[in-house]
């Protein structure tokens, strides 16, 4: 396991590619002058000794010292000691609709954008409790086992879209069917579902699987993204707008936020429903019930220890700045021989 302490520092790797661009700028424009001073021929007979592989190289060099200065200023840390220690919290698992209606606008910047700022607002705010993610559409799909790495949580939410799954539809119950599975039975832990979606159920079913999970201790909480005026499903590549979905008779096609589903599932699952559209409100919501649950006590796995590896980044930064120093840009023997762009001829 690793973290990176400052990793606001990657932002000066633009400056590696500032250099890539200066370079080859340099090396058109010294071509271009040479070329009008005197022939390929006369060159090489007044500078002889130049080499271009060289200055490739010092370039190189210079630019992997430039990276590893950087990275060192990021100083990864590496963890060195697992300690199994022990926590309270509650089980939550969030399962975010990726169907396609969750492109649609009426929501900024869309919904399923909206979906993962609030799921990651939340998980901000947790402090020992573990997450799961779950992504639905026409099915369902594990995303991220039950965990206490938020930063992983995070991580895979950024990934999800509405590509990932194959099979379209929005059916809810598969996704409650497949939360079941992710509590450890055997550590009594609340247990808790947060079902983030547009609430169109193109399936009959949830009402009874919602029902199941109620039974098994399983609390059902839903938030709706989109509004009742709806709004049309943009077809994008690259960004742009190509054109909006249709159905089978060319109409466009209005998707509209189904709250009304949303909450029957969540008062079946003895939860309650939270509209979506105030990223805090909703943040405080969902905070403010979690903290009334009842906390479970259970074992986690975590690193204690980390060690700082700057310093290695460091030494190899000043390897290749020495390197820089003793390259020179004039052909040596061994270069010569070797005969690398036919500079001989």
């Amino acid at each position: 396991m690793y973290q990176l302490e400052e990793d606001f520092w990657f932002w000066l790797l633009l400056l590696v590619v500032g250099m890539l661009a200066v370079f080859l700028w340099s090396a058109v424009w010294k071509k271009k002058v040479k070329n009008k001073f005197a022939s390929k021929n006369l060159l090489k007979i007044l500078s002889p000794e130049q080499s271009i592989f060289k200055q490739i190289l010092k370039h190189i060099v210079l630019s992997l010292a430039i990276v590893s200065l950087i990275i060192a200023l990021v100083n990864p840390k590496i963890g060195t000691k697992l300690e199994t220690v022990k926590r309270e919290g509650v089980d939550i698992v969030f399962a975010i609709d990726v169907s396609k209606s969750m492109l649609a606008e009426d929501i900024a910047p869309n919904r399923l954008e909206k979906a993962k700022q609030l799921t990651s607002q939340i998980i901000k705010k947790l402090v020992s409790d573990r997450v799961g993610i779950i992504a639905y559409a026409g099915k369902a799909f594990p995303q991220l086992p039950i965990t206490t790495d938020y930063a992983s949580a995070k991580m895979f939410l950024q990934n999800m879209n509405t590509d990932m799954l194959s099979s379209q539809g929005t059916a809810i119950d598969e996704a409650i069917q497949l939360s079941r599975n992710y509590y450890n039975d055997e550590e009594q832990t609340n247990r808790v579902l947060i079902i983030i979606s547009d609430g169109e159920d193109h399936n009959s079913l949830s009402n009874d699987v919602a029902k199941a999970a109620a039974e098994e201790g399983i609390k059902i909480y839903t938030i709706g993204v989109g509004t009742e005026k709806g709004g049309l499903i943009p077809i994008k590549r690259n960004g742009v707008v190509l054109k909006y979905k249709k159905d089978s008779n060319e109409n466009m096609v209005i998707t509209k936020l189904n709250s009304k589903t949303l909450i029957e599932i969540s008062e079946i699952g003895n939860g309650v429903y939270i509209g979506g559209k105030n990223t805090s409100e909703v943040t405080k919501k969902i905070t403010a019930i979690l903290s009334n649950l009842d906390k479970k006590e259970f074992e986690a796995k975590e690193f204690s220890e980390y060690k700082d590896q700057f310093q290695w980044f460091l030494g190899i930064a000043l390897l290749f700045i020495i390197l820089d120093v003793f390259l020179l840009e004039r052909k040596t023997a061994w270069l010569k021989r070797l005969n690398l762009f036919n500079e001989n001829l």
